[in-house]
């Protein structure tokens, strides 16, 4: 009842902020054309980053304090949202699509070029170790550095996902689901927030009026990250660890999108609520 009522929370305060903050999504510096040549807002993942905050600010006017659930999970999740949520809203307005994928950040570093999307890999990493400390402080430098990879690539995957409407969002709920197998309430509560928004905006999202950018994805994918690092064991996190490493390297080797269009089952969540080609 807890993690239902804190997604609750989450998706109607997302869904409120977008409806409120659409007009402001029109500027053209946020603008993009999307896979039908359309131009749609992005950045727009930045919406569920400010619902997480106010649902948050509401729970500690009402609790009295952050630091609440065992591990402090709710700070991790702040600290893990606000951060990758900026870096992301940083390579959508700013970044281009020249440089892709960790190879192509690489290639353009040794060209001597900074590109954005390597400023978010770096600033996110550090994101997930200062998360990771949170969330176990008295762990050792070897697991606190597991745990940051672990976040660090949950979020990576996020945005990898990000190529169709709702995909993202979709992949999260998912995840969570399979997640909130494992943990308890407690430890999922500030999880089933950020997953809640992303709920808020999956209508708009598939019905391809806003796209999250990778202010939402990877903030999705990090804060489910930061869920896994605080509700399993060390065993379960490197497997959980060992499993996005191998995701993350087939990104590098293959599509995402032709596996899933070859799917008939994948195929079809991933149409869900998509208007015809």
């Amino acid at each position: 009842m807890i993690v239902a009522g804190a997604a609750v929370a989450g998706a109607a305060v997302a869904f409120g902020l977008w409806s409120a903050l659409r007009p402001v999504f029109t500027s053209p510096v946020l603008l993009r054309r999307n896979w039908r040549d359309r131009e749609v807002p992005t950045a727009a993942g930045i919406v569920l980053v400010l619902a997480v905050v106010a649902v948050e600010a509401a729970r500690v006017v009402i609790d009295g304090r952050l630091r609440v659930d065992g591990g402090g999970v709710r700070l991790a999740i702040v600290i893990t949202v606000v951060g990758l949520g900026l870096l992301g809203t940083l390579d959508d307005v700013l970044g281009d699509a020249s440089s892709r994928g960790f190879r192509g950040h690489l290639g353009a570093l040794r060209e001597g070029r900074l590109t954005t999307g390597l400023v978010k890999l770096a600033g996110g990493a550090a994101v997930a170790v200062i998360a990771g400390a949170v969330l176990h402080p008295s762990a050792g430098r070897g697991q606190l550095l597991a745990d940051g990879a672990l976040v660090a690539l949950a979020a990576n995957l996020g945005n990898l996902l990000d190529r169709a409407p709702g995909r993202t969002i979709k992949a999260s709920v998912v995840a969570f689901g399979v997640l909130a197998l494992a943990a308890s309430a407690s430890e999922l509560a500030a999880v089933a927030v950020v997953v809640g928004a992303g709920v808020g905006l999956v209508v708009p999202d598939v019905r391809e009026r806003l796209m999250l950018g990778d202010a939402g994805a990877n903030t999705l994918g990090g804060a489910l990250g930061v869920g896994a690092v605080a509700a399993c064991t060390p065993t379960a996190r490197a497997v959980v660890l060992v499993v996005l490493i191998a995701f993350n390297l087939a990104a590098e080797l293959v599509s995402f999108s032709r596996v899933i269009e070859a799917v008939p089952p994948l195929r079809a969540a991933d149409r869900w609520g998509r208007p015809p080609a």
